[in-house]
């Protein structure tokens, strides 16, 4: 697959044109996991900036999960007998992984970055176990997902699972565990070696120091021991105190306000722009710079800095579009959203395995610097994988209710579905809908042409007593529409948005 060059010259300023097709589907594929046709053909002809608006504000006030009955659970809470106890945590487990997958689906914005976050602010289940732990965990990200980063950053360093999973738990005042203070400037606030030192990270442990009391029963949520927290002075960026955790936060905001949204900016710009922001005939750098002082002016507000992005002309711009790999989780909800086929729990469930069988596994990124996406989603296994999933995906679709296969070309085809006697025209608008952008030739249009026209009846045009051809009237539409999205699924074209 080829790799794409960061060739956008589009700056900030606001994209004023009505949103065509193209650019209403590259928006709902960006900033959440994709939309039905019908959803997408409500967006052509709206200003991006309304339309942009709405879908923010949307995330904004979009409610956390609701707290399970287990929420609170410690390990007294659970059935003595090992098996029991085991069968039970997975259950807990798995449900909530299916209301949260199904939340990814439903909850646009917010939850493509509840999940981006998940994917910045790492923990690993496996470390902490407890599913009260991971309630807590994806709470919190849910509940600052486009919020205010400072206030982010905050809370997520004294949730029970980053507290356990980088050794927050182990930060004694008169042993200090130096893991979470250096991964809250290596990973967390301001990149790899940017803006502090290795003194910095030893005082910082020391001020993090004290969270340390766990409880006498499994699962007990962490407290702070005063005579566990080292009090003396320690120097942070050049700043000398009695510094605590708050202190940390503080410090860090106001000495490193700058480098801190620079290199939040940048991460946002790689996961909804492209990968490529270190480019040199494009103009990342410049729409990077401009974020981070938006970020800064609006005391690190996440939504002010996402409007300005979305709204943007470069956002839009042609060289914006179809240049990232989809996630494992990108590849199968997209495509669950823009057939809009009937699903249940059942696919969703199938849609967490697979995408864990592809490295993308629900609550367990890779390692602490998290998935590293794009490029890494594409290799021989991961490929073969995800034909085999979603040809199996799309053939149990057409088992279940072949008809919705005609409803689904009918919806991007319109009128032509209904009149047009050419299966050609038909084609190139179902194809010119899936694919971000087409195929890359005409010849490849032809290819998918003959898949098309494959197996039915060569009675396709009008002529003598031929029967004319329609996708709305012909028996075995269906089945066309079928072979033609089991052949575009594995074009290299599928694997982008």
């Amino acid at each position: 697959m080829e790799y794409f060059i960061n060739c956008n010259t589009s700056t900030l300023a606001p994209y004023n044109a009505p949103l065509d097709q193209l650019r209403a589907s590259h928006l709902y594929r960006r900033l959440g996991f994709s939309a039905s046709v019908e959803t997408i053909n409500q967006a052509v002809g709206q200003n991006a900036g309304t339309l942009v608006d709405s879908l923010v504000d949307q995330a904004v006030n979009m409610a956390p999960i609701p707290t399970p009955a287990w929420a609170n659970w410690t390990n007294a809470d659970y059935p003595a007998d090992d098996d029991a106890r085991r069968q039970l945590v997975n259950q807990q487990r798995s449900e909530f992984a299916l209301n949260y997958a199904n939340g990814m689906l439903n909850n646009n914005l917010s939850d493509r970055l509840s999940f981006f976050w998940s994917n910045h602010f790492v923990t690993e289940l496996d470390v902490y176990e407890c599913n009260s732990f991971l309630y807590e965990y994806i709470n919190c990200l849910q509940r600052n997902a486009i919020g205010n980063f400072r206030t982010f950053v905050s809370e997520i360093g004294l949730t029970n699972a980053m507290l356990y999973y980088l050794d927050g738990v182990y930060n004694n005042g008169n042993n200090p565990n130096e893991n979470y203070a250096r991964e809250l400037y290596e990973l967390f606030s301001l990149g790899d070696g940017n803006g502090y030192t290795e003194d910095d990270i030893i005082e910082t442990a020391k001020a993090l120091s004290g969270y340390v009391e766990r409880g006498e029963i499994g699962c007990s949520p962490v407290t702070f021991r005063a005579d566990a927290h080292d009090a003396g002075a320690k120097t942070i960026f050049g700043q000398t105190g009695n510094w605590g955790y708050d202190d940390v936060i503080t410090i860090l905001f106001q000495q490193r306000s700058n480098e801190i949204a620079s290199f939040i900016c940048l991460k946002l710009y790689e996961f909804f722009v492209h990968p490529d922001s270190n480019d040199d005939a494009g103009n990342a750098q410049a729409i990077i710079s401009g974020m981070a002082t938006t970020f800064v002016a609006n005391n690190f507000e996440i939504a002010p800095v996402l409007r300005q992005l979305f709204k943007s002309e470069h956002f839009f711009d042609d060289e914006a579009i179809g240049v990232i790999i989809k996630s494992p989780y990108d590849f199968y909800l997209n495509t669950l959203k823009e057939t809009n086929f009937a699903y249940n729990d059942t696919i969703i469930s199938e849609i967490i395995n697979y995408s864990g069988l592809l490295s993308q596994e629900l609550f367990d990124p890779v390692d602490v610097a998290g998935w590293q996406r794009n490029r890494t989603w594409i290799n021989t296994n991961f490929i073969i994988g995800r034909w085999l999933t979603i040809e199996s995906m799309l053939e149990a679709f057409y088992q279940a209710n072949n008809e919705q296969y005609r409803d689904l070309g009918l919806s991007i085809s319109g009128n032509a579905g209904l009149t047009s006697t050419n299966p050609d025209v038909v084609a190139r608008l179902i194809i010119d809908f899936i694919l971000p952008k087409g195929l890359l030739n005409e010849s490849e249009y032809d290819k998918a042409f003959a898949i098309f026209r494959s197996d039915v009846e060569e009675v396709y045009y009008e002529g003598g007593n031929q029967e004319s051809w329609t996708l709305a009237t012909w028996p075995q539409a269906p089945y066309q529409v079928y072979l033609l999205m089991q052949y575009l699924a594995r074009q290299p074209e599928f694997q982008l948005k």
